[in-house]
């Protein structure tokens, strides 16, 4: 399995970090290809740091928040339009209930072309404790956390590997039970105990939740810029203990 941390940003602009986007790479014959969430300037980060987006096999986004959804038509136009020959391959955009109206709201802005976009396109949504399999053996669930109405988190497995990805999440008990033993925890760190939300993990918050998961690893994102002027690792290493990466646009991992 391997993970490529495309967008590790926020809403706030950023010199160096796009907003939300990661691609999960696993599984043989065929392979997929798993982009979760799609944030603003999300397609071109991967165009710039070489990766196929052209390859990507499915995707699922964790909510509706603009920073986490927004290049979702200009992926889909790039498959369409962005190519030759165009995309002719399937793909399946998984989300929480309510996906399916929010591409058909997408399409009213950006045109119908959305919902039949040249190639067979399938919007399906998740519902807590389903198991959807991909390709052979990859399966992939999502469980709700507290940021807004819709939110999950996503956890990935091929069998041998699980990555769990908390999309963006407050405290929850819940999460890290159902977390439990994961190979790599991809976690959102937004905000300095300073400025600590319901909606968003701090650094200890993110090390707590590691630690109750048992997680293997833990793999940081979605930095707003006041938390990078903390000491991430630091406050994370006060609750936990394992390896712990500050992941950056088009930081990567085979685990």
């Amino acid at each position: 399995m391997k993970l490529t941390t495309v967008g590790t940003g926020t809403a706030a602009p950023h010199a160096t970090r796009v907003s939300a986007a990661h691609l999960v790479e696993c599984g043989e014959g065929p392979a997929v290809r798993l982009l979760l969430d799609c944030g603003s300037g999300a397609v071109h980060r991967m165009a710039s740091l070489g990766i196929a987006w052209q390859a990507i096999t499915h995707v699922a986004i964790t909510h509706f928040h603009a920073d986490h959804i927004a290049d979702l038509p200009l992926l889909l136009m790039g498959w369409r339009w962005g190519q030759l020959p165009p995309r002719s391959a399937p793909v399946t955009l998984y989300g929480p209930p309510g996906t399916g109206a929010l591409i058909e709201r997408m399409a009213g802005v950006y045109g119908a072309w959305m919902l039949a976009p040249g190639f067979p396109f399938t919007v399906r949504e998740l519902v807590p404790d389903e198991v959807v399999t991909l390709g052979e053996r990859v399966t992939v669930t999502a469980q709700p956390v507290p940021h807004s109405a819709e939110s999950v988190a996503y956890s990935v497995c091929d069998g041998e590997r699980r990555l769990v990805y908390t999309g963006d999440t407050g405290v929850s008990e819940a999460l890290g039970v159902w977390s439990a033993g994961c190979d790599l925890l991809l976690a959102e760190c937004s905000l300095p105990e300073t400025m600590a939300i319901r909606e968003h993990l701090t650094p200890r918050q993110a090390g707590q939740l590691a630690a109750h998961a048992g997680a293997q690893r833990l793999v940081l994102t979605h930095f707003y810029p006041p938390v990078e002027a903390v000491n991430i690792l630091g406050e994370v290493a006060e609750c936990y203990t394992g390896p712990t990466v500050l992941s950056t646009d088009g930081w990567s991992i085979e685990f």
